[in-house]
C-alpha cells in the first residue's frame, strides 16, 4: 500500500482569526472529532468593506460570535458553501439572517441521486434544505470589491462539493475534497468513488500554489499531494479487488482481512469506504455484487478481473 505523509500541525486558537495571507483569514470552529480533525475552518475573504465567508461552520454561538467580531467593521455580502455537510453549514442560517448575505453554492437538487441523512455517518450528515441564492456551476465566478472566487465542481466526498479559486493568488479553498491531515471520507450513497477519482484527476491538471482545506492546515504542495492521494486510492482498490479474487465475498469480509489495524470507532466509516471502492469496481465490471449494496451483499470477481 502507498505511504502517505499527513500534515497534522496547524497554528490556531479557537475563535481567533488567523491571517493566512493579506485578504484571507481563518477561524477554526471548536468542533473537533475523528472526521473534523481540530474543527471546521471558516475563511473570511477580502480586505475592503465587503467580504465573503467560506463555510460558516457548525451551529455554535461562540463560533458565530467570532465570525461577527472578525467582520465588525465590514459587510459580509456573500457566504460560500463548499458542500452541505452539517459541520460546514449548520451555522449558515444564523449568519445569513444576521447579515443578509447572498448564499452561493451547489444545491442538492442539481446533483445526481436522492439523498437523506439516514445513510450518512456520525457528524457528516447533509442539510439537503440548503438552497443557495446563487446556484454555482463549474466555472461560475462571483466578484466582490477586491476579491473574485471561481467555483470548481469537485463531487466525490459529496455530490454537491465545490472548491473555490481565489483569482490571481494561486489559492484554492479545497473544502473536504483534499485535506492534508487525512484522506477524504467517501461514504455512499452521497460519496461516489468514481466521481472522487475524476475530481482528483482534474485538480492534478491544475497549477494551484496552495490549498486552504475545510479541516487542518494549509497544503503547500497541493499537486504532489493530489497525485499521492490518487495513487493511494488506486493501490487500495487493487488490494480490495485481490481480496475478492481470493475469496472475500462480502464487504465485511474485506474489512476484516484488509483493515486489521483500523480504529474500532471508525468501523462504519471503513465499511462505507470499502463499499465505495466495490461500487467503483462494479462500474468497471471487475466485480459483480448483489443489489441493493449492503455490508453483507455477496461479491464475486468477474471473469474479466481474473
Amino acid at each position: 500500500m502507498s505511504k502517505l505523509t499527513f500534515k497534522t500541525s496547524i497554528d490556531f486558537v479557537y475563535g481567533k482569526p488567523k491571517i493566512m495571507v493579506p485578504g484571507v483569514r481563518r477561524i477554526v470552529a471548536n468542533n473537533p472529532s475523528s472526521f473534523t480533525f481540530k474543527g471546521t475552518n471558516t475563511y473570511i475573504v477580502g480586505q475592503g468593506n465587503d467580504v465573503a465567508v467560506i463555510d460558516p461552520g457548525p451551529k455554535d454561538d461562540y463560533h458565530y460570535s467570532a465570525i461577527m467580531a472578525a467582520t465588525v467593521s465590514k459587510q459580509i455580502t456573500h457566504i460560500f458553501v463548499t458542500h452541505t455537510h452539517l459541520d460546514h453549514v449548520d451555522g449558515l442560517k444564523s449568519l445569513a439572517e444576521a447579515t443578509g448575505a447572498t448564499i452561493c453554492g451547489c444545491s442538492h437538487s442539481m446533483c445526481h441521486g436522492n439523498f437523506d441523512n439516514s445513510s450518512m455517518v456520525y457528524n457528516v450528515s447533509s442539510d439537503v434544505q440548503v438552497f443557495p441564492t446563487i446556484q454555482l456551476y463549474h466555472g461560475s465566478q462571483v466578484n466582490g470589491s477586491d476579491w473574485s472566487l471561481t467555483a470548481i465542481f469537485t463531487p466525490g466526498h459529496a455530490p454537491d462539493h465545490l472548491c473555490f479559486e481565489l483569482k490571481g493568488t494561486g489559492i484554492l479553498f479545497s473544502g473536504d475534497h483534499v485535506m492534508g491531515w487525512s484522506t477524504s471520507l467517501i461514504a455512499p450513497p452521497e460519496g461516489h468513488m468514481g466521481d472522487y477519482f475524476a475530481s482528483l484527476e482534474m485538480l492534478a491538471r491544475r497549477n494551484d500554489v496552495v490549498y486552504y482545506p475545510g479541516h487542518g492546515g494549509q497544503i503547500e504542495q497541493p499537486k504532489r499531494l493530489v497525485k499521492a492521494y490518487i495513487l493511494h486510492r488506486k493501490v487500495r482498490e487493487k488490494i480490495i479487488l485481490a481480496a475478492v479474487q481470493n475469496g472475500c465475498c462480502t464487504i465485511t469480509d474485506i474489512v476484516t482481512h484488509t483493515y486489521k489495524r483500523h480504529d474500532p470507532n471508525l468501523t462504519k466509516a471503513v465499511l462505507l469506504t470499502v463499499q465505495a471502492h466495490i461500487e467503483h469496481l462494479s462500474q468497471q465490471k471487475l466485480v459483480n455484487i448483489d443489489c441493493p449494496v449492503t455490508k453483507n451483499s455477496r461479491i464475486v470477481a468477474s471473469k474479466v478481473a481474473r
